[in-house]
């Protein structure tokens, strides 16, 4: 039993099985709590304080899984990259019952050094406002230390889900800022096995986690679900993308295959940023549909034929993990991606997914690829999805967490305890 116990220690937030508890150990109130699956281990800290260069309402993805389900166990305070407006100020959104979006307003033209100097000072009202004060600090941009680099955090982690260096119009202070970032931080996770190999030599306690899925919401897609209104008159197979639309996606690839492949239908869902939507690749056979919400998504995918993932190969995608990869997969549809290395890795191996060079490559085995993979077996694929899940990964998270701060408390049910209460 203690050899399990070092296995799966008791976690702030995770429900500890029975049969782990050393009951000898415990109140029978304890027991009970535990053999009903009510009884929680919590964070040190009250408060998260998140710092991220991405919009709470953009695209559906792993700070929103993450944090979520963070919000169970203490309040959330998700602070985004400020907004310019006439006066200085913090304008606060609540999303749950312990989950609120942060944006600092700033004054317009404000320069690089006043701007820090305001958003340390809106960071400070915040933490004095909200009485915020036993607290974790969770980043997403190493920019943001700039002006939170005085806080006194209980631990800091850094959850590093893309190598924004390599990304267009990158701030030219970001390696710097990360480097400084690497030394405050006590975790850190990576969003891929790539982004792990490259950070593993730079910290002394890095994590892979990969990208994970919600698997119940996407296997929906696998029933008929009604076509949406947008989609609907779009005859022919479909082969779609959901996600967002910039540097990383090879255009001409895209470009190439709609012309090769002119019967189907290319269906291109998400928002156009960082790049002229001018140079998207235009034919009657390409659809850009722009962003939908997450709820939505199921539906789409369920209307397709096959997924596409067209990324370009360079610098800005050499880290990447996509996120729609098991999405794709949960969903029931075939996935035709280019060699990104984490995709080759992770998924490659699965009949369900064609690793493709070029487009010549693509529209040649198309065809055949849909027919072997309707045939194919998905058990194996399922249950290696089902175990990708963002539950899974935030439960492994707190454990490394729990593991670093070395304090976590048990809490009980709230309500008396009895002798009938542990009958």
């Amino acid at each position: 039993m203690a050899d399990r116990q070092d296995l799966f220690p008791m976690l702030p937030g995770k429900v500890v099985p029975a049969d782990l508890l050393p009951f000898n150990e415990t109140s029978p109130q304890l027991k009970k709590a535990a053999k009903d699956g009510q009884l929680l281990f919590t964070n040190e800290f009250d408060d998260l304080i998140c710092f991220s260069h991405l919009r709470w309402d953009f695209v559906y993805q792993r700070p929103q899984h993450l944090l979520n389900r963070a919000a169970r166990q203490c309040r959330v305070w998700y602070i985004e990259e400020p907004k310019w407006s006439d006066t200085s100020y913090l304008e606060i959104k609540s999303i749950g019952q312990q989950l609120s979006v942060v944006i600092p307003h700033l004054v317009h033209s404000t320069s690089g050094q006043e701007a820090i100097r305001q958003q340390q000072v809106l960071v400070d009202q915040l933490l004095a406002e909200q009485h915020i004060q036993n607290y974790a600090l969770w980043y997403y941009t190493p920019m943001a230390l700039a002006f939170s680099d005085h806080l006194t955090p209980k631990v800091t982690i850094y959850d590093c889900m893309d190598e924004l260096s390599a990304f267009k119009g990158a701030s030219p202070q970001l390696i710097d800022q990360e480097q400084r970032l690497l030394k405050k931080a006590d975790i850190v996770f990576t969003g891929g096995y790539s982004l792990y190999e490259a950070k593993r030599s730079r910290h002394e306690c890095v994590y892979a986690f990969p990208s994970c899925i919600d698997y119940d919401h996407f296997v929906k897609a696998r029933q008929p679900l009604p076509d949406p209104a947008d989609q609907r008159n779009l005859a022919g197979p479909r082969i779609g993308y959901s996600g967002v639309l910039d540097e990383r996606i090879d255009l001409d690839l895209l470009s190439d295959l709609s012309l090769r492949l002119p019967d189907w239908q290319f269906i291109l869902l998400g928002p156009v940023v960082k790049i002229d939507p001018a140079t998207l690749p235009q034919g009657p056979n390409l659809h850009y549909l722009g962003m939908k919400n997450y709820t939505e998504l199921p539906a789409y995918f369920s209307n397709w034929d096959a997924a596409l993932m067209p990324f370009a190969i360079n610098e800005a995608t050499r880290y990447i993990s996509p996120t729609k990869t098991p999405e794709y997969l949960a969903a029931g549809l075939p996935v035709v991606s280019t060699p990104i290395r984490d995709v080759l890795r992770t998924y490659g191996g699965w009949e369900q997914v064609f690793i493709a060079n070029s487009a010549d490559e693509i529209a040649k085995e198309m065809n055949q690829f849909i027919q072997t993979t309707q045939s194919a077996n998905r058990t194996d694929l399922d249950v290696f999805l089902q175990e990708q899940s963002w539950e899974s990964t935030w439960q492994q998270m707190q454990r490394i967490i729990a593991g670093r701060s070395k304090q976590y408390v048990a809490e009980t049910i709230s309500k008396p305890y009895t002798s009938e209460s542990v009958s």
